[in-house]
């Protein structure tokens, strides 16, 4: 199976500018499987795109062939997991809906996905230690003290850790926002992009639908 990316690309906000950039991809063998965007704003667009590579292509060739249009800059590029795919915040509130009683525990999982990040938490926060109730699979396991470095837990908002907040661990972003009933999500990303704020918004507002 050929080789999956996730690339978000920064471009100008104008006519033509999307297609300029998928001959780009394509000029060099990259077939692109999904768009979506990101933010818009002062004249800029971020995209996300879900590219297949054949084999043996290296993805600095994708990244080269972009970088050669004006006003193009790729922002971060990762592997993606097969089979993956965009998945829209309609259909993760579709699923929460299906299955109320566990709506927390239903975005949580939906969230690597949602939001391309790498993992995803549901906290207790009801004590004055908090606690991990949930994680994904590649959450890290905290502790009371780590749970502590996401505070406050009354607003959404951005954390950003040094390598090594937790042992073997590199650098990472992190959004934190509330939830119903003393919990709170947080999810990460190793290494980045930032979370940019409409992503941070997203989150909340999903969060803010949980029972």
């Amino acid at each position: 199976m050929d080789p999956v990316f996730l690339m978000r690309i920064t471009l100008p906000d104008r006519p033509g500018s999307l297609g300029a950039v998928a001959t780009a991809l394509g000029g060099v063998g990259g077939d692109i499987n999904a768009v979506e965007i990101v933010q818009k704003g002062d004249g800029v667009v971020v995209d996300d795109f879900i590219v297949d590579l054949p084999p043996g292509k290296l993805p600095e060739t994708i990244v080269t062939a972009c970088h050669r249009l004006e006003g193009v800059r790729v922002e971060w590029i990762s592997r993606y997991p097969e089979g993956g795919g965009l998945q829209s915040d309609l259909e993760a509130l579709e699923r929460m809906t299906a299955d109320p009683d566990h709506a927390a525990e239903t975005l949580v999982s939906l969230c690597p996905v949602v939001f391309r990040s790498h993992w995803a938490t549901l906290l207790d926060i009801s004590g004055e230690q908090g606690a991990l109730t949930y994680g994904t699979a590649q959450a890290p396991d905290l502790n009371a003290d780590l749970i502590k470095r996401f505070a406050p837990f009354d607003t959404a908002h951005r954390v950003d850790l040094e390598t090594g907040w937790i042992p073997g661990w590199g650098e990472s972003t992190v959004v934190v926002t509330p939830l119903k009933m003393d919990r709170a999500i947080a999810i990460g990303r190793l290494g980045g992009p930032p979370f940019m704020d409409s992503e941070i918004a997203r989150l909340h507002h999903l969060a803010a639908l949980v029972p």
